[in-house]
């Protein structure tokens, strides 16, 4: 496609671009997924669109909240949607601002000097010696077989894991429904920032165990960060912020129609970073993913961007069999596969990904238009990616085109920050797409508005379906 613009507008040095600078830790910083973007970010776009309070930013792609958090501290109306459950009750918690601090950093207390009691009986302080000459303790809590075997092997060792077990049987016991949700989200991010064998790098990995660390006082950290973000009086607070936990390919299923000004957001990228593996100690943990059954159908919600989350009935890739571009890059996947003699399932499987991946991507944008209203404008952060066999994927360039096609007016491409790919050490933007939504009426139709002039009439079927747009052929 021609005529869609690079912009180098938002582009910062690479080393400050996605980091959460210090101004911005309040309400951010309970919880951060380690792939989130920053709220600098959206201020950027927000000011840029020139939304007010009052009207309606969407993040159908919420993650932990960055947009909607970011909107509510403006005033400014926020709908999130987050298949990922982690993610969505971090989401709900961070634009939670009715609890009263004082009572709650009261009540934690209360908690914290009950789980250090229980933990004294047995012989355990939460704060472990320097130097131990002590035996492990024995008879210590531990997870059902089928919660653990969820777990990244290692990635929790026993004793932090009785004394979280323990933190959260006395949160049960003395649970007082105005804070258990922010106390609850304190001892996830204590567990993935301090008591855990957690890494981050972006991709999560084990460490070398920790024999022990500490849990209740980190727990106690984050409770009184929560109680002292609280205290700040923000008239802001009158903002709604709603988190739907729902499938994003399917925006139309939960948003109203003409509802949203503008949309924020950051899909995944195509690439093999399995997203549930970053939140899956915390998500165990706190009771959101109980067995392997709720973690299928966690992953059948999302886009389908790594091999780990496809399945054999997905058909999102009837989207973009039309589109020749994204049919060039699957072919070259798959070339790739061939010539270099790669044969497991995973790899087998880079090609349909991609195709998978875009399809996604089109049904989302396809789906998202009837809660648009005329003149909405919107950002997505996406980046170039070379992780399936070296072969280059420019995410943005291919997302605008499909925007275009579905009748958005692509009004540029900003660059937002270059990376190196690590195996190639060749430069990946990561861009930020900006669309805009004329409405129905102003909106190019062609007699096939979609360009499936050469689609099955099972696959214009199943678009009109979607889109209540496409018409029938003769």
């Amino acid at each position: 496609m021609t005529g869609i613009r690079l912009v180098e507008r938002h582009a910062r040095t690479n080393r400050d671009a996605n980091k959460l600078q210090l101004e911005d830790r309040a309400f951010h910083g309970w919880y951060r997924f380690v792939l989130s973007y920053p709220p600098h970010l959206v201020r950027d776009y927000l000011q840029r669109f020139e939304i007010l309070p009052g009207q309606v930013v969407l993040d159908p792609f919420c993650g932990t909240g960055t947009t909607i958090v970011e909107c509510k501290k403006r005033g400014v109306h926020g709908i999130g949607i987050e298949a990922n459950p982690m993610a969505a009750f971090a989401s709900r918690v961070k634009v939670d601002w009715s609890p009263d601090p004082a009572a709650l950093l009261a009540h934690a207390q209360g908690v914290f000097e009950d789980a250090s009691a229980e933990l004294l009986r047995d012989g355990i302080e939460d704060q472990p010696a320097l130097v131990s000459t002590d035996a492990a303790p024995t008879h210590l809590k531990a997870l059902l077989p089928a919660q653990h075997e969820m777990l990244l092997e290692g990635s929790i060792s026993p004793l932090p894991l009785h004394k979280a077990l323990v933190l959260l049987e006395c949160l049960d016991r003395n649970r007082d429904d105005r804070f258990h949700a922010h106390e609850l989200l304190a001892l996830g991010t204590a567990l993935v920032t301090t008591s855990s064998n957690l890494h981050f790098g972006p991709e999560v990995g084990v460490s070398a165990p920790k024999s022990d660390a500490p849990v209740l006082d980190p727990w106690f950290r984050g409770v009184r960060e929560i109680a002292g973000d609280l205290q700040t009086p923000r008239t802001a607070a009158l903002a709604e912020a709603t988190v739907h936990p729902a499938d994003a390919r399917r925006p139309e299923q939960v948003l109203a129609p003409e509802s949203v000004d503008c949309v924020i957001t950051s899909p995944p990228y195509p690439n093999e970073k399995d997203y549930t593996r970053t939140t899956r100690l915390e998500s165990v943990l706190l009771g959101l993913i109980k067995d392997r059954d709720d973690l299928r159908r966690l992953k059948q919600g999302l886009i389908r961007s790594n091999t780990r989350n496809v399945y054999k009935a997905d058909s999102d890739d009837d989207f973009v069999s039309h589109h020749a571009g994204i049919q060039t890059i699957a072919a070259a996947i798959e070339a790739r596969r061939l010539e270099l003699g790669k044969t497991s399932g995973f790899e087998k499987m880079y090609s349909r990904v991609a195709r998978l991946y875009f399809g996604g991507m089109a049904r989302h944008l396809a789906g998202l238009r009837q809660a648009l209203k005329p003149g909405a404008r919107l950002a997505y952060v996406v980046g170039d990616q070379a992780s399936y066999l070296r072969v280059m994927i420019r995410t943005g360039q291919l997302l605008a085109e499909l925007a275009a096609e579905l009748g958005y007016e692509v009004i540029g491409i900003d660059l937002f920050r270059t990376r190196l790919a690590t195996a190639t050490r060749e430069e990946l933007r990561e861009e930020v797409v900006v669309l805009r939504w004329p409405g129905p009426s102003g909106a190019k139709r062609s007699s096939d508005p979609i360009g499936l002039p050469n689609a099955s009439a099972r696959i214009r079927e199943r678009w009109r379906d979607i889109t209540g747009w496409l018409p029938r052929t003769n």
